[in-house]
């Protein structure tokens, strides 16, 4: 028997997700309201403890809508969490160097050095996991691998939640200030100091063209789904078990109000193109660049095949990386429940 819920804990990536645009529309709320219970950002709490949930997932009674990799390492480290949905929306992973560098294809890059993140203090590192899987998925397509290149890290203090995301003109700014900026390894790059680099999503394809740099290859746009399978493909929609067990209708609510904000998107492209420069700080141009003419179109919130099979080779991949204590079965860690309750529901409804 599902119980009431008085209050859930939400949390998302600013990125393209579903739960990122039922929560601009009210609609989360919404939903949630007609069941009792209220909500409360966790990536906006004064508590750090709290705003660390979004990569531990300590905190009772919350969702999470965003990357992967934090998502698989808290499952890893023994977080009861649940999977109860899975969105796979393509976006540009690059690999770039100066157009001075002399690297123009992947075989240049044997022998030449690499710039990685390396947040010592992080719980899980999500932005060094996401470039060595970029660096590592590239050089494979040449039969490299990539102790064929010298890794260079550039070490950074602090962690993800040292500060909470602030409201700015109604937009979310994720993460706060961070000591020395976002890209110390771009700022790398742009020295000298090493010859190639990984950045993802829209603000990759604006640093990209703003500093005129060389993309070596966009492993994102990979016919091969294993090849594209990163941080962000495919995103998590994941609960606590508690939230599962004890307040089932709020999970199926969750399921109900992502879902009726991508199938809105489907059919308001100009519109979804706002809202995910809104959710990922940037512009419309960029969100295009970054994720495609029909960026509305991949917004589908779903359990595929193909999204559990890359989402297992990318858990062995961060075990393999030693990123998490041990691998598991990403199978067991999905409960479809939820979504086939919505199902059954919305075929009842119809």
């Amino acid at each position: 028997m599902s119980q009431p819920l008085d209050t859930l804990w939400y949390t998302r990536c600013p990125v393209p997700t579903g739960l990122g645009i039922a929560v601009q529309k009210g609609w989360l709320e919404e939903t949630l309201a007609g069941q009792g219970t209220r909500i409360k950002s966790l990536r906006e709490s004064d508590n750090q403890a709290v705003r660390e949930s979004h990569f531990d997932h300590t905190l009772q009674n919350s969702v999470r809508h965003g990357g992967n990799i934090p998502a698989i390492w808290a499952r890893a480290s023994g977080r009861e969490t649940r999977v109860i949905g899975l969105s796979w929306a393509d976006e540009v992973q690059l690999i770039l160097t100066t157009p001075d560098s002399g690297i123009k294809t992947v075989k240049d890059l044997e022998g030449r050095r690499f710039g990685l993140p390396n947040w010592a203090n992080a719980q899980i590192d999500f932005t060094r996991a996401q470039a060595i899987r970029g660096l590592e998925n590239a050089l494979r397509l040449e039969g490299l691998e990539v102790k064929d290149v010298e890794l260079v890290d550039y070490l950074r203090g602090g962690t993800f939640s040292d500060e909470p995301a602030q409201q700015v003109n109604g937009i979310t700014t994720f993460g706060g200030r961070r000591s020395g900026g976002q890209n110390a390894e771009l700022v790398g790059l742009l020295r000298g100091e090493v010859d190639a680099i990984f950045l993802k999503g829209a603000s990759a394809a604006q640093l990209a063209q703003q500093f005129g740099l060389h993309t070596v290859i966009d492993t994102g746009s990979h016919p091969e789904p294993l090849v594209r399978a990163n941080n962000g493909t495919p995103r998590t929609l994941s609960v606590d078990l508690n939230l599962l067990d004890q307040h089932f209708d709020a999970a199926v609510g969750i399921l109900e109000s992502v879902v009726r904000a991508e199938q809105w998107a489907w059919t308001h492209p100009d519109d979804t193109r706002r809202y995910l420069a809104r959710e990922t700080n940037s512009s419309e141009y960029w969100v295009t660049q970054a994720y495609g003419e029909d960026a509305h179109q991949r917004l589908r919130t779903e359990l595929e095949e193909r999204s559990i099979v890359a989402l297992q080779d990318f858990t062995d991949f961060l075990q393999r990386w030693n990123f998490i204590p041990q691998t598991f079965s990403v199978r067991e860690w999905i409960d479809p429940r939820p979504l086939e309750a919505l199902r059954s529901r919305t075929a009842l409804a119809g």
